[in-house]
């Protein structure tokens, strides 16, 4: 009789815990911004300790979990570019199902893997125009001189 409690215990502990019953991955919706208008065919690269992924914003891409920032890198052909980091945040619904149901042993395994974790689901990024001189061969003559 104690060990079906038990078991029966064991498996309800396991319930609120994200890496056992939880998805490793979660997919993004990116998109570039440059003023106030949005962007088309801009080269994503996002990164984070589980991984690197490539999207053309805008766009959708499935990543990996971490408890590690998410960095997004965005260019388009050398006119705009910028950089973002997103925060992971853990939900306060698996901080108290973690609690109650696994006495804190499923927050610890949730935060190691990074499966208890989540991104914004839209990632917006602000890009920058790049100089006009940044874009310039490195062999170009400064001025239209003739040698």
């Amino acid at each position: 009789m104690f060990r079906k409690i038990a078991a029966a215990l064991l498996l309800a502990g396991l319930a609120g815990c994200a890496t056992l019953t939880g998805p490793a991955t979660q997919t993004v919706y990116v998109q570039a911004v440059e003023g106030h208008r949005p962007l088309a065919n801009v080269g994503c690269l996002l990164a984070n300790d589980a991984g690197r992924w490539y999207v053309n914003a805008p766009g959708r891409v499935t990543v990996r979990k971490s408890n590690s920032d998410l960095r997004v890198a965005c260019k388009k052909n050398g006119v705009a570019e910028g950089v973002e980091l997103w925060h992971p945040h853990y939900g306060t619904d698996k901080i108290i199902g973690n609690a109650l149901l696994t006495a804190g042993l499923g927050e610890y395994a949730d935060r190691r893997s990074g499966a208890g974790f989540d991104y914004q689901p839209t990632i917006t990024v602000l890009m920058q125009a790049i100089p006009a001189a940044a874009t310039a061969p490195l062999n170009a003559p400064a001025n239209n001189s003739v040698y």
